[in-house]
């Protein structure tokens, strides 16, 4: 991407099969949220990304496909997770149990629990996510 500065990268899942499906689906239209737990951004020292901040949308290969911006960001319970977010994600979810249950096997899997630096990490009701919607931009 031509910028003047490098943007910050844009990460769904981890490199692999899951991130490619979620790539796919924000260059389809699909995907215009995402959820990421305020506890990864806590592990990681980064602050929430501003709205209108933009960033590249990575894929498993670590190339740059396009340029998203973030249009909100919001911190919910996870128990006040809705419907519209859920479906909104573009991962075929159709209920708020589905979404849940998906995200539940996400983050309490081994990738994100070393991640956290906790291998007995789980979530519940009160656990603080961080809905985020977006727009692409630009494509690669």
């Amino acid at each position: 991407m031509d910028d003047h500065e490098p943007l910050k990268p844009f990460l769904l899942a981890f490199p692999g099969p899951l991130r490619d499906q979620l790539v796919a689906a924000v260059l389809s239209g699909e995907k215009v949220s995402t959820s990421g737990l305020l506890a990864e951004y806590e592990a990681e020292a980064e602050e929430l990304p501003p709205v209108g901040e933009r960033s590249a949308l990575i894929d498993s290969d670590g190339r740059e496909v396009a340029v998203v911006e973030v249009t909100e960001v919001r911190v919910v319970r996870l128990g006040d997770i809705g419907l519209q977010h859920a479906l909104d994600e573009g991962e075929g979810y159709t209920s708020v149990a589905e979404w849940r249950a998906g995200h539940e096997s996400f983050w309490h899997g081994e990738e994100m629990r070393e991640a956290l630096g906790d291998p007995e990490f789980t979530v519940d009701d009160d656990t603080l996510v961080v809905a985020e919607r977006f727009r692409v931009v630009r494509r690669a």
